[in-house]
């Protein structure tokens, strides 16, 4: 394999990339994620709203001709699903912009604490020669001309 690398070394890479397994832990924790919005919303926003409304998303159904074998349409399903994705939508929206929040505080305090670190940091300095003050930064003495 003279200085290439073979098909199994090149996946073993790409699997091993952080970003790939970043991935996996939010395909993961969006998997679990998704069992909670869907409990949430069967076990208990869908009762509370089968009180108001009379009836449980889950029974409304549309059956297409007559017979046994007759298509059905499961509409009550989709209403759940849409409102378990507007749920889950809005819990990420909630969690982002918490986060983005936090990052914005955390990058004022780190930019306040900078500048109050340059602004601590002293700008003069005391000729040794002639004890005049001067800029910190300073190579010879303005007053006394003496070389610092």
């Amino acid at each position: 394999m003279s200085g290439k690398k073979g098909f199994i070394g090149e996946f073993k890479e790409f699997i091993l990339r952080g970003n790939v397994m970043d991935m996996a832990v939010g395909v993961i924790v969006g998997g679990a994620f998704t069992a909670i919005v869907t409990s949430l919303n069967e076990d208990i926003l869908t009762p509370i709203l089968g009180i108001f409304g009379g009836t449980d998303f889950s029974e409304l159904k549309v059956t297409l001709g007559s017979g046994e074998n007759a298509p059905t349409l499961l509409y009550g399903n989709f209403i759940t699903a849409v409102i378990n994705f507007l749920i889950t939508a809005f819990v990420i929206f909630i969690i982002i912009k918490s986060i983005n929040k936090a990052s914005e505080k955390a990058a004022a305090l780190v930019k306040k604490n900078k500048e109050d670190a340059e602004a601590a940091a002293p700008t003069e300095k005391e000729c040794p020669y002639c004890f005049s003050k001067i800029d910190i930064k300073a190579t010879r003495c303005p007053h006394c001309t003496s070389e610092l």
